[in-house]
């Protein structure tokens, strides 16, 4: 036997329908199948109650929920929770509250139930009792009578969109979303040149479940977001694909190929690449303070705080806020003098180096040597750029000019660790820095030649006669990479240890495809790594370093 209240939701969805289309009623047949379907469609938009339902708005066309309470429960309170993921939409609740004589008349049975559906408007009584217009995220709560029908409609008028409703009646077993403390600001405690460092309040959710919740921080250039929600839809319509839950996708497989994840110290590292910028979010666990890295000079940036419910997913905002890093400071400018070297040293940090040289003959040539990581350089004469390249190992840049030319070097790290160069300029006659180069420095090893102690290596010469040295290292697996990276590719054997040296000779072959020279290491032990290193020295006494040559052992022999 069908109640009342559900008698009362199937004539209103008739009502409405009847309303909205104004056509003569249909025969039996056609109304049978009319009711089935509505009877369907209604229970379609029934509101989960307990549940966060995510609701899909098409452009201009209303969408309505409805809800009702339990038989045998009055007054019983309810909250109702919509979060907007994109545009602002209008959203309200209507209360229809049914009259005394309906009832009345809807107890007595299924018999008597015609005879009101012919009065519908006598039946109940309509209010709206809430309405927003906007993309914030609103929570109405309210006193739910077992005698009323509650209607939400949401409406979109800017474009498609979606969003999310939490309706509750139970309000003994916690929230499903986060509490927000009652001073929900994020600070700004602390600006730098690349880094800003903000703090809010715990959320009383941490406090009370702190193995449940976890604070994520959004950072952009464009502005800030109301909601998680919104932030997933701002990204996708930047023309990306996102993980199912972007504050919770922890796995590396659920990673688009534009993204990049990095997890250090128990953060996890978000960056999304998109066309309008890099939106980078990173979860922190509890910490309700955090020191934003790698961020770029006189810059603003929008930073948004959610603290998220890990078992539901569910998030609340903080009112976020905004920034201005500091602006970049003028590059340092060191003047240069003819045939003095200079070694500089350039951050991680994206800051530049200036050095600057006022030319003293038509003819110059400034030579850089890369000593470690990766140092793009920019050359300018009297303003205007004459060179640029990313330097790796040893690079001559020949010049013409003016006397009195004024040449400006602008040097920065492509790295995020330091990097290092030796620089310097001279008349092209003048005496090179820099020995005689060979066409590669790579040192080759031969595999067929490798014994359980001993290796044979290779490496090419030049036409002039200079003065080779090699030196080796014994190494565990896991030092090859460090080794490899860190090596200083200007520092000379005064900075090896003693017994690391093997030998040192001299070579020279006027035919440069000749200049080969090969050297077998003895005295090694069985199975295990070497690092081998060659030095060379031209007239100058100014080693240049060749690449470093890892060779194993035969174990068994």
């Amino acid at each position: 036997k069908m109640s009342w209240l559900w008698f009362y939701i199937f004539l209103h969805l008739l009502t409405v329908a009847c309303m909205c289309h104004s056509i003569k009623a249909p025969t039996s047949s056609s109304q049978q199948s009319f009711k089935a379907n509505l009877f369907n469609f209604y229970h379609s938009l029934i509101l989960a109650d307990g549940k966060e339902t995510t609701v899909h708005l098409l452009k201009d066309i209303p969408k309505r929920y409805y809800f009702i309470l339990e038989e045998g429960r009055a007054l019983a309170p309810f909250t109702i929770t919509v979060t907007p993921c994109d545009v602002p939409i209008e959203w309200s609740i209507l209360m229809h509250k049914a009259s005394a004589s309906f009832l009345g008349k809807a107890a007595q049975g299924d018999h008597d139930t015609q005879e009101v559906s012919k009065s519908p408007k006598a039946s109940s009584m309509v209010s709206t009792i809430f309405s927003y217009k906007g993309n914030s995220v609103e929570t109405y709560m309210g006193m739910s009578s077992y005698s009323a029908l509650y209607v939400l409609e949401f409406l979109s008028t800017e474009r498609d969109t979606h969003i999310t409703v939490y309706l509750t009646t139970d309000t003994t077993s916690g929230h499903l979303y986060p509490e927000l403390p009652m001073d929900p600001r994020i600070d700004v405690i602390g600006i730098g040149h690349t880094t800003l460092t903000l703090t809010w309040k715990h959320s009383p959710s941490v406090l009370q479940h702190r193995e449940n919740i976890q604070y994520c921080l959004l950072v952009n250039e464009k502005h800030n977001y109301k909601s998680l929600c919104a932030a997933e839809a701002a990204i996708r319509s930047a023309g990306m694909k996102l993980p199912p839950t972007l504050a919770l996708s922890l796995s590396p497989y659920l990673l688009e190929p534009q993204q990049v994840m990095i997890l250090s110290n128990s953060e996890l590292s978000i960056i999304n690449k998109v066309s309008s910028g890099e939106v980078q979010q990173i979860c922190l666990g509890t910490k309700n303070t955090y020191t934003v890295p790698n961020l770029s000079p006189s810059t603003q940036y929008y930073f948004d705080v959610f603290v998220v419910n890990l078992l539901t997913n569910a998030s609340a905002a903080y009112t976020g806020t905004f920034a201005r890093t500091l602006e970049e400071p003028e590059p340092k400018v060191t003047m240069m003098k003819d045939g003095k070297v200079i070694h500089v040293v350039l951050d991680g940090k994206k800051q530049d180096y200036s050095l600057q040289y006022q030319a003293r003959h038509r003819k110059i040539q400034f030579t850089f040597q890369l000593c470690r990581g990766q140092v793009q350089v920019h050359i300018a004469k009297n303003g205007k750029k004459v060179a640029s390249e990313n330097i790796s190992g040893l690079r001559y840049f020949s010049l013409k000019g003016k006397l009195l030319d004024m040449y400006l070097v602008q040097m920065r790290s492509t790295e995020e660790y330091n990097s290092s160069v030796k620089v310097q300029v001279s008349p092209q006659f003048h005496k090179p820095l820099f020995p005689l180069l060979p066409e590669t420095l790579k040192i080759k090893s031969f595999s067929k030649l490798r014994t359980c102690s001993s290796v044979t290596i290779a490496w090419l010469g030049t036409q002039e006669e200079s003065e080779y040295c090699v030196y080796k290292k014994r190494i565990e697996e896991d030092q090859v990479w460090m080794e490899l990276q860190s090596a200083d590719r200007c520092s000379g054997p005064e900075s090896r240890h003693r017994s690391e040296k093997v030998l040192c000779k001299y070579f020279y072959d006027i035919n440069p495809q000749r200049a080969v020279t090969t050297e077998t290491i003895k005295g090694l032990d069985a199975g295990m790594l070497y690092l081998f290193d060659v030095y060379l020295f031209g007239p100058s006494g100014i080693p240049v370093r060749y690449h470093s040559k890892v060779v194993k052992t035969r174990k068994k022999c």
